[in-house]
């Protein structure tokens, strides 16, 4: 009798877990039939968007070292580029079409996140990676948005008050260290990205055999590895932050330019930074174009 109810069970169990199954299969096709037709123009506006913001920090740092308009390299941030982007002419619905744009690739990450587009398997590294960059922009966004519809925006530097909070918890200079490694680790990861022309995979409806293809690529790849640097200084300035102990020792891109600009043969590193960074904004545009997005 015992061994019958066993079996019983089994089966009700196994019915359930059929249901299920299908209960989800059902539910992601709808949700593919939804999302994939909107995947492609979103994250099409979402790459232009950051290609803007990369282009600007790039250009505000090449300024910067040629001592070109008066920039200086503490104004290459982020809100530095969405100023820059106000101060033109309708510069205030030039903003807001770029916060939308930014909201764009925050919503293109968020959905690689919580739903595969692409029909294979994403790697939870890959996940994290999509929503953290999905939270970033969708932070950046709501600064634009901010700055366009304000007198003015957040002039504090991020990356300091993040510290500040890291080193006000339990344990806060090993929360900082943490970050600095983690920020290391990102950094290398763009290097090695660069490097290995891992990025090329983005752009597969670009024809990799004339010259005008080869100076795209170029691009990205400049583009990579000069991001990572930024990230390393970051991580470095994090790791300062930790070691005295003291939140203004950490720093955002500005702050990481600085410090470039102010070692031996500053100007020349900086302005190479710079156009590393234009060209990373550059390849943004190309993803845009060439990459199958979905």
């Amino acid at each position: 009798m015992e061994h019958l109810f066993t079996n019983a069970l089994d089966g009700k169990l196994t019915g359930i877990g059929f249901a299920t199954g299908c209960v989800n299969t059902f539910f992601m096709a709808v949700v593919s039939a939804v999302v994939k037709p909107w995947v492609k123009p979103v994250a099409q506006a979402g790459l232009m968007a950051k290609g803007v913001v990369y282009l600007l920090l790039g250009a505000i740092g090449f300024a910067a070292a040629a001592g070109i308009g008066g920039k200086q390299s503490s104004e290459a941030t982020q809100t530095g580029a969405l100023q820059t982007v106000k101060d033109l002419p309708a510069g205030t619905v030039l903003l807001l079409v770029l916060a939308v744009g930014l909201l764009c690739y925050s919503i293109w990450r968020g959905i690689q996140t919580a739903y595969n587009t692409g029909g294979e398997k994403t790697k939870w590294t890959k996940r994290v990676r999509y929503l953290f960059s999905a939270l970033a922009y969708l932070a950046l966004a709501y600064a634009a948005f901010r700055l366009a519809t304000a007198a003015g925006g957040n002039k504090g530097d991020s990356n300091q008050q993040l510290a500040a909070e890291l080193l006000d918890k339990p344990f806060g200079k090993f929360l900082v260290g943490a970050a600095a490694l983690a920020l290391a680790g990102v950094g290398g990861y763009q290097i090695y990205y660069g490097l290995s022309e891992k990025y090329k995979k983005h752009v597969q409806g670009l024809s990799l055999q004339s010259k005008q293809a080869a100076t795209l690529l170029t691009a990205g790849k400049v583009g990579y590895i000069s991001r990572g640097a930024v990230w390393l200084v970051i991580a470095y300035l994090f790791g300062r932050a930790a070691w005295m102990a003291r939140a203004s020792e950490a720093g955002s891109t500005g702050k990481a330019f600085r410090v470039v600009e102010g070692s031996p043969f500053g100007a020349y590193l900086l302005g190479a930074l710079g156009l590393g960074m234009v060209a990373y904004g550059v390849f943004n545009f190309v993803r845009a174009r060439y990459e199958r997005l979905r």
